[in-house]
Formats: C-alpha cells, sequence, structure tokens
C-alpha cells in the first residue's frame, strides 16, 4: 500500500478524531452540511440547466461549425491547426463539451499527434469562463457582473496564445 493510499482516510480520521476531542457532534454537523449543500444544489440548478441548453443551443444551431469555418483561411494563414477552432471555441462555454471536443481530436489524430498535444495543452490550460460566471455568480444572487466575462475572455485568449507558442516550440 502506498502513502497516497492513506491521506484520504487519514484526513477524514483527523478531522473526525479533532471533532471528538472538541465535543461536537459530529453526526449532526454533517447532516446539516449536507442539508445545505443540497439546497446549493437545488440554488443552482436552473443556472445549469439555462447554460447547458444555451451551449446546445450555440453548437447545434450551426454557429460553432460556421464561425470555424469563418476563421480557418486566417488560421491556416498563420499555420495554426484549424481542428483546434472547435476546442478554443467551445472551451469557454463548457467543460464537458470541451471533453467531447478533445475526445473526438483525440480519437482521430491520436494522443501523441501534433494536434493531439495542442489540444491536450489548450485543454489544460482554459477555463470555461461562461459557465463558471453563470452557475457562481447565479448561485449567490449576482446580478452585475461588470468585467468578469471580458477579463476571463481576455485570460482564455492569453491562454490559448501561450498554448500555441508552446505547441510552435515545444513538440
Amino acid at each position: 500500500m502506498r502513502l497516497s493510499d492513506l491521506i484520504l482516510p487519514i484526513l477524514i480520521g483527523g478531522i473526525l478524531f479533532y471533532g471528538l476531542i472538541k465535543g461536537v457532534d459530529i453526526y449532526s454537523e454533517f447532516i446539516e452540511g449536507a442539508f445545505d449543500g443540497a439546497k446549493s444544489a437545488v440554488k443552482i440548478l436552473p443556472y445549469i440547466v439555462a447554460i447547458i441548453f444555451a451551449i446546445n443551443l450555440f453548437i447545434q444551431s450551426g454557429a460553432e461549425e460556421f464561425i470555424v469555418k469563418t476563421l480557418t483561411p486566417l488560421t491556416s494563414l498563420i499555420g495554426f491547426p484549424p481542428e483546434l477552432l472547435s476546442l478554443i471555441i467551445v472551451k469557454p462555454l463548457s467543460g464537458g463539451g470541451s471533453y467531447g471536443v478533445i475526445k473526438t481530436l483525440l480519437d482521430s489524430y491520436g494522443a501523441d499527434s501534433y494536434i493531439g498535444r495542442c489540444a491536450s495543452v489548450i485543454m489544460g490550460s482554459a477555463e470555461t469562463v461562461f459557465y463558471t460566471a453563470a452557475v457562481y455568480y447565479g448561485a449567490v444572487g449576482i446580478k452585475n457582473i461588470r468585467y468578469t466575462i471580458k477579463v476571463g475572455l481576455i485570460a482564455h485568449v492569453a491562454s490559448i496564445v501561450a498554448a500555441l507558442v508552446v505547441c510552435k516550440y515545444m513538440f
């Protein structure tokens, strides 16, 4: 047995032991925490459903495909593989959707191909900006998100540029 296999049981046991020492009713605190977690899940469910609907609408309407076709000549001109455009477009919208795109890319080109490696770097360096903002701001009731989306998209573009530089010079 490895030490890493013991970390979680030791951590949980330590928390339970600490609670017993402090005289905390561990079971009732656990139930209260689980109840609060369930309330939070119910509270954010409409936001999750709305963002999933919007993402599916974006993809199924052909908007994503239109953007990819429109940008392909430009990306080919600068030496960027157009196969990665779908991943770059879907990643700020949905983690699950981007997982589907990367799975398709890896199945088609292989994990050790240039496209597979670049897709992996992009997947690890970008964030689901719209999904994260919708769910977290929706959960706490924030209506005015101010600069969140703008800054998130700037960070997304910066991460894509950095990922492409890494792909260009490392692979």
